[in-house]
């Protein structure tokens, strides 16, 4: 059975060292990400998975803004809620017990826990689950990932047995009212 600190250390994401980077702000791209997670040049979808993969990989959270950021420069995108979607997951057993393995629409796992944790927010008027991940962005749920997680989720007596909690390892959190 795998070791959770095995498990996190696996699927951590790879970071440059963007703290200490300071590159000067060259402008606005043409560059938006929709509600949906597709990522738009020009008003024109990009189609091929690595090219939005590479621009992820420099995709930071600044000041309520995103920014694509390399070392020599930093330009501001638009994003129209989130960057990201959980779109399926899957529980990984380990020695602290099953870890729920979230997984982006750009194929990232993320392990739900104190390091990612799920918070509830507005979206379209309704409280929907999402995703810290690192440099300070987000993935929002699916809905067919929501409806799945409410399967999974379990309602605690207390302190309000209306609300249903999910458990990753030793984390648990709250993913909404009945």
């Amino acid at each position: 059975m795998l070791s959770l600190h095995k498990l996190q250390q696996q699927l951590e994401h790879q970071q440059a060292p963007f703290d200490s980077w300071d590159p000067p702000f060259c402008g606005d791209m043409a560059l938006r990400i929709d509600q949906q997670g597709q990522w738009w040049y020009q008003d024109s979808p990009i189609g091929r998975l690595s090219l939005v993969k590479l621009f992820a990989s420099v995709l930071v959270f600044e000041g309520k803004e995103y920014f694509l950021k390399t070392p020599v420069e930093k330009v501001r995108i638009q994003v129209e809620d989130v960057p990201f979607l959980i779109h399926s997951w899957h529980w990984q057993q380990t020695s602290a017990g099953p870890a729920l393995i979230a997984v982006t629409n750009l194929n990232e796992q993320v392990l739900i826990g104190q390091q990612h944790p799920i918070c509830l927010q507005d979206y379209q008027a309704q409280p929907v689950p999402y995703i810290a991940l690192w440099r300070d962005l987000q993935a929002r749920l699916c809905r067919t990932v929501y409806y799945q997680w409410i399967e999974e989720a379990q309602q605690q007596p207390q302190p309000n047995p209306n609300q249903l909690w999910l458990q990753s390892t030793d984390y648990s959190f709250l993913l909404g009212q009945l």
